[in-house]
């Protein structure tokens, strides 16, 4: 694949855990899931796959059992972002070992590195790779927004650096982003209820914590965007907002887990520590949200 291709819905996968360890059979079942339903590709052990806490053999493991399951039928894009930048080098160099198409690249967390270290850090992983390497700018969870000069830099030296998921909240950023790059940069959303606005002035899709649970939902809504039909998304828009605002009503992936096991994708909620179970009241929430979609699994 190239990263052009990257456009669509791609599933940031939550990581299955039952008893503390990571349940691969539940894995294996929410990644089929994923394909029956035509996801048009899947993102492991991401932030929303509770990468901070995985053991480093976990976090391959993971990425290995998502490239054999899906067997080339969709696209596996690694999560392989670090605040370390010689600990994301070498998951990539592992995540490429292990089949992966391509790597989500978040920015080093806490640290709040100057923009030329951002840069230098973003350019380590590109030398080791010529696979598409997908850039993750999330201020809120980072500290720091990966700048637009910054992403111009790594597009213009790297061709396969030229997609980035968006998580700024902000429409005028992705105006921003395509009108410095035009069609040179891909621009995804990384927020399930700013990807139609996201959309509307020229995103391609959507690295959605949703689609885990609903990913039928959305990949209705992202295609009908993306064929200009903005009635029909839109309506899907306003069917699924509940869901996109409520899954995120305790900090993500705790309520999409809490979700899928209801659904009886997976067996069990488990997060690890430091995150925890939901709150009764917010369970309540959660559970009113997926009463009144009617969400059933196949």
């Amino acid at each position: 694949m190239n990263s052009t291709s990257i456009s669509g819905v791609y599933t940031a996968l939550i990581t299955p855990f039952f008893n503390g360890n990571v349940c691969y059979e539940d894995l294996e079942k929410l990644v089929e899931y994923q394909i029956k339903e035509g996801i048009d590709g899947i993102i492991p052990v991401g932030t929303t796959g509770e990468s901070p806490t995985l053991k480093p053999e976990e976090h391959i493991e993971v990425i290995r059992h998502c490239v054999e399951i899906s067997a080339g039928r969709v696209p596996v894009i690694a999560g392989t972002g670090a605040n370390s930048t010689e600990e994301a080098v070498e998951y990539t160099k592992k995540a490429d070992e292990a089949g992966a198409d391509g790597f989500l690249q978040v920015s080093p967390y806490y640290n709040k590195p100057s923009q030329e270290g951002l840069f230098r850090h973003f350019s380590s992983v590109a030398d080791i790779t010529d696979k598409p390497i997908v850039l993750y700018s999330i201020p809120s969870r980072c500290g720091i927004e990966i700048a637009i000069d910054t992403v111009e830099r790594l597009r213009t030296q790297y061709p396969y650096v030229n997609t980035i998921k968006e998580a700024g909240g902000s429409c005028d950023r992705v105006c921003q982003l395509i009108n410095a790059m035009g069609n040179d940069i891909t621009v995804i959303s990384g927020d399930d209820s700013l990807t139609l606005p996201f959309m509307s002035v020229g995103a391609k899709g959507v690295i959605s914590v949703a689609s885990n649970l609903e990913p039928g939902g959305l990949m209705k809504m992202v295609h009908a965007a993306l064929d200009n039909d903005y009635t029909q998304a839109t309506k899907l828009h306003i069917k699924l907002y509940p869901l996109f605002k409520n899954l995120f009503i305790e900090t993500s992936p705790v309520p999409i887990k809490s979700a899928c096991a209801q659904a009886g994708i997976i067996r069990s909620p488990e997060v690890r520590l430091p995150l925890f179970a939901m709150t009764a009241s917010n369970q309540k929430i959660l559970d009113y949200t997926l009463d009144e979609l009617g969400i059933q699994v196949a």
